[in-house]
């Protein structure tokens, strides 16, 4: 089985080389390289055939928001965002700009990995905090019809996008029940039915797909 080739862009010297380790000691993954800054997160993204980028967003010079830009414009591999800060501003930046995921740095050496290999999978992934963050700041009231630049609304049925609408507002499959007036088994049914035509593996990705516009 082939490694995963990842590339870690972080200013601080802590950071890349405890992500380093972890990753380096699981024969699942391979470092290509580190960089400390955005702009060498690019020149190595150019220079190496990367899998994932683990990308650092507040960074000196380029940050990591631009270099995700030129990252993903020029296809040089998939972008997980890492940073302390959970600025609901930079997240949506991140993921407007190509970010295939988001991740607060208080993660679990098990949670990293598993983020990787979502993303490298095609699984868009975002810390449950972020989730949230989403759901409470773009879906209350009037607001919940707001969906993502990206989504879309052609593709679904006007009872799909209740079910979807609810899924963003972060409800049960027996809340969204109780809130349409069917059967959980039904609301089972339609989310199914909706994860099979866009492609999608969760209940989280399409929450983000409804938010953000992106998968």
């Amino acid at each position: 089985m082939s490694k995963i080739k990842v590339i870690i862009a972080d200013d601080s010297d802590f950071v890349r080389d405890g992500m380093r380790i972890i990753l380096e000691v699981d024969e699942e993954f391979e470092v290509l390289g580190c960089a400390k800054d955005g702009v060498e997160a690019v020149v190595l993204a150019k220079e190496n055939k990367v899998d994932v980028i683990l990308m650092d967003i507040q960074m000196p010079g380029m940050d990591g928001i631009e270099a995700t830009k030129i990252i993903r414009e020029e296809d040089l591999g998939k972008v997980l965002i890492l940073t302390t800060f959970d600025d609901y501003d930079l997240v949506k930046k991140a993921m407007a700009n190509g970010a295939a995921g988001y991740l607060i740095k208080n993660h679990t050496p098990d949670q990293l990995k598993q983020m990787i290999k979502s993303i490298h999978n095609g699984v868009g992934v975002m810390d449950e905090n972020i989730l949230d963050k989403l759901i409470n700041e773009e879906v209350c009231g009037e607001q919940v019809e707001l969906a993502g630049r990206g989504f879309d609304f052609n593709k679904f049925t006007a009872r799909e996008l209740d079910i979807i609408k609810a899924v963003a507002e972060g409800l049960s499959n027996r809340e969204i029940a109780a809130k349409l007036f069917i059967s959980e088994g039904t609301v089972k049914n339609y989310i199914s039915t909706i994860l099979d035509k866009e492609n999608l593996s969760h209940r989280t990705a399409l929450a983000v797909y409804y938010l953000t516009g992106r998968k």
